[in-house]
This record gives structure tokens, sequence and C-alpha cells, in this order.
């Protein structure tokens, strides 16, 4: 944990040495908390000397859930210090809200703060993304830190896939992959209109798919189809298992190309994106009549497809980025955009939600038991790429339906009991699960958390830490059977 405390304090600096860039009058703030971080990392450094370095499965998934923890309880000392955020609970809400790649913010003005505190805002997104525990085995396998066992835990969604007997090597060339791709968005976006550092911290918030964005707008102020559209476009990548983007890179795009899982969720994107631009189009035309749309067809048929690719996209990837208020559409569409929460993108990605692999088994496993009831004694395998599917994955599966229902029925009681309109509470628990960011009524996309109750901010942060681990790693720590020896 000392050494994970390491890394960040020199991501800290990092966010200093911008600041002091730009000249702002955080500086201090930043160097305070950097010395802080450094200083609770050498402390636990020492104390953890002489310790065994083996890491075992149930080490590996503490090690995880607290790590999440404490680079928040950290992380959140530039907004306290610095005074953008007067409140210990807000500062942990943008924190986790940050690390996790959730998007949610409880900042009304998010322009008034310092271009270091929005560079720490967009990095601790673009940290969260590929996980912390990734990054520190991608950088220093010599620590020890527990390989497998901590990528295990950290990466424990149904497909991950290690691209080489050695976890180091996997997870180093997992971490490359995610900063080439994010150097080619900073580079395309500078190049069409945005200044090098909003290219940054947007490029930073994309790969990540967390949706923190330097302007209040966030990417309606810039008005532009060519940067919409290229955010999209990385958003989109980023929501493919990056596994399969490595392969690609090696010359074997055919693994990517006859992925069943890419198939349902580029299949999804366009589905949707359709359904959103056909709506669109026909509350227009309700709106403006024949004569109204006389000429301007074509270009409000743009508009809308655009809106309503980027907002699939957005969303289905957890990413939270808007370009428009959803939530002055019609109620057909935005509860579209409501069930998309759900979903996720792909296994393997930087996104949130359930994911389309966990979809697939889950809608398969139903057919099967239809298929089933038709002929009682006939073997009916669930298949995914033409390979059958184990119990165990099944099972799996079912159970983490089971656990993401729970947690969500859970968290809309324990809003309403504070007191959180029916409506809003259900948008902030699948918010804060799918790690989306916007949900629905005052928290949507033109509002912030600034007025949820205090309580409730605690509970969603937790409930964020749990969708971000894919509920398992945080929840075995409450089992006595995790303890046992």
């Amino acid at each position: 944990m000392g050494v994970l405390l390491f890394f960040e304090a020199l991501f800290m600096t990092i966010a200093t040495a911008v600041s002091w860039f730009y000249n702002d009058p955080d500086v201090g703030a930043f160097v305070t908390s950097s010395l802080i971080t450094w200083l609770a990392g050498s402390l636990l450094l020492f104390l953890g000397a002489g310790a065994e370095e083996r890491v075992s499965e149930r080490e590996g998934y503490v090690i995880v859930a607290f790590v999440w923890i404490l680079f928040s309880a950290f992380g959140l000392l530039p907004y306290y210090l610095s005074g953008y955020i007067s409140s210990v609970t807000d500062a942990w809400f943008e924190t986790m809200s940050g690390f996790t790649t959730t998007g949610a913010t409880i900042l009304e003005d998010i322009e008034l703060l310092s271009h270091g505190a929005l560079f720490w805002r967009s990095l601790t997104q673009w940290i969260g993304g590929m996980g912390i525990i990734v990054f520190c085995i991608a950088l220093l396998p010599m620590f020890g830190l527990g390989g497998m066992q901590l990528y295990s835990a950290e990466m424990n969604g149904l497909s991950y896939e290690k691209l080489s007997p050695r976890i180091s090597y996997t997870a180093r060339h997992l971490y490359l992959t995610y900063i080439l791709i994010t150097g080619i968005e900073v580079v395309l976006l500078w190049l069409e209109g945005m200044d090098i550092f909003d290219a940054v911290c947007h490029s930073f918030s994309t790969i990540a798919t967390g949706g923190f964005s330097t302007k209040n707008l966030s990417i309606a102020y810039y008005d532009s189809a060519l940067i919409q559209y290229t955010i999209a476009f990385f958003m989109l990548i980023s929501g493919l298992n990056f596994a399969l983007i490595i392969l690609l890179f090696r010359g074997k795009g055919m693994r990517l190309i006859k992925d069943e899982e890419t198939h349902w969720y580029l299949g999804a994107v366009a589905s949707v994106t359709l359904i959103l631009t056909l709506g669109l189009i026909g509350d227009r035309f309700m709106e403006l009549g024949t004569f109204g749309m006389k000429g301007q067809f074509w270009s409000l048929l743009e508009e809308n497809f655009r809106e309503g690719l980027f907002t699939t996209i957005a969303t289905m990837t957890s990413t939270g980025y808007t370009v428009t208020d959803y939530m002055q559409w019609t109620p057909f569409l935005w509860c579209i955009v409501f069930f998309l929460m759900m979903t996720g993108a792909s296994s393997g990605s930087t996104s949130g939600g359930i994911k389309w692999i966990r979809i697939i088994i889950f809608f398969k496993a139903g057919l099967a038991e239809f298929k089933r009831r038709v002929h009682p004694n006939a073997v009916v395998p669930i298949k995914i790429n033409g390979n059958p599917v184990s119990q165990q994955a099944i099972n799996n599966v079912m159970a983490f339906m089971v656990l993401y229902i729970l947690t969500v029925v859970v968290s809309i009681l324990v809003f309403c009991a504070l007191g959180v309109n029916f409506d809003e509470s259900i948008g902030a628990a699948f918010s804060a699960i799918g790690n989306i960011g916007p949900c629905l009524g005052q928290y949507g996309p033109a509002g912030t958390f600034a007025s949820f109750p205090t309580l409730g901010k605690w509970i969603m942060t937790f409930v964020m830490l749990i969708g971000r681990l894919e509920i398992f790693t945080v929840i075995l720590l409450f089992t006595r059977a995790l303890w046992k020896k």
C-alpha cells in the first residue's frame, strides 16, 4: 500500500507541475498534498518492513479494495486544501467519482477550478480507467505486489486475457496501448481546435470512460461536429476489449472482427443510435412542421444523428459526456437512455455497467432453458465464439446479476428514505453502480449532486466502488469464508 501511495504522490507531483506552469494560486496546496502522500507512503513502507512478501488471493482482494479507498482519501487533499471544495464529504465524493471513472460531480461551476485542479480531476479518471493495480504491476513487478492475485482481483470481470504467461508483461502492454490511444486522441483534438490543455484533460477522461470535462457545458461547449465525432469514436474504442485491441495491433485483427461480444456491442450502438435519431427528427418535425423543416432537413438530420450517436456511446460506455440535455427529450427517448445505463460495453474495457458478455450469456441461458422445457432430454450447450461456456461461468453471471439487482434495490430504498425522489433515486443507484455519472431529474446532464443528501453521497461512493470492482471483490470482504484459514 505504501508503494501504491508513492505512485499517487508521483501523479500528484505532475499535477503540481501543471499548476506551477500556469501560475495557479493553489500550487502550495498541491505541494502540501504531495508531501503528505509521500510521507504516508513512507510510513506504510516502514510499518511493512520485513513482512512476508507472498500475496495470497485473500490479500489480493483486500489490497485491491482498500487501495481505491486509500487513493481517494489522499486524492481529495488538493481539492480540500485549495478551498475549491470546502466539505470533506464533497471532496471525497468528487475524488472517488474520479478514480472509479463515474464522472458524477458536486461542482456547480467547474470553470472556477485552476488548471492544476482540472488536470488532477481528469488524471484521477485516467489512473482509475485501466486500474490502479494494473498500472503498478505494469511498472514495478520487482516489488512483487502479488502478480496474478492482484490482477485477477482487479480485472475480475468474466473475460480478461493474459497476453503472456508473465502477468507484468500483460499489464505493461495493456497500459502501453492505453497510453498510445490517449496520445492519438490528444493530437487529434488539438489539431481540431482544442487548446492542448483541454485536449489532454478530455483525452484522459474519454479513454478512461470517465466523463469529467473542463467546461460546465461538457462537450456541448465545443460547437464543433468534428470534435464531437472524434470523442464519440474514442469512447467507442474504449468500450472494446483492450486485449483484443492489442491483438489487432499485432496483426491478429480477426480475433476482434469475429468476437461475438463486439458484434453485440457495436450492433446495440447502431440500433439505439438509429432509434434515437428517428425519434429526435420526428420530434423536430412535429415542432416545426413540413414548412419549418424545408431547406434544413439534412442539417437537422445530421445534428440529430450526432446527438443520438454521442448520447448512445457516452451512456453505453459509462463515459457520461453530454452534448445535449436528454431530460428535455420525450419520455420514450430518455427512458431508452436510462436503460442503456445498465448495459455497459465490452468486458476488458474501461467502461462500467453489466457488460455485454454477461448479457449475452444471460440471454442464451434463458433461451437454453426454454429449449430444455420443450426437449427435456436434450443437451443444449451455451457457446460464445463457438466455444462452450462452463457451468461455473454461467453461475458467475447469475450470481452477479442477483447481487447487481440487490445492490440497486437497496440503494434505491436508502436514497428514498433520505428524501430523494423515487425516479431520481433509481437514476442515482444505476448511475453509481454503473459508473455512469449523470442520471435523471435534477441530477441529470444539466445538474450536479451538490444538493444530494450527505449520507447519500457516502453511500453513493461505496456503490461506485462496488460497481468499479464488479461487486465480488468488495462483497467478498464481508464474508466469513474469505477470512477462514
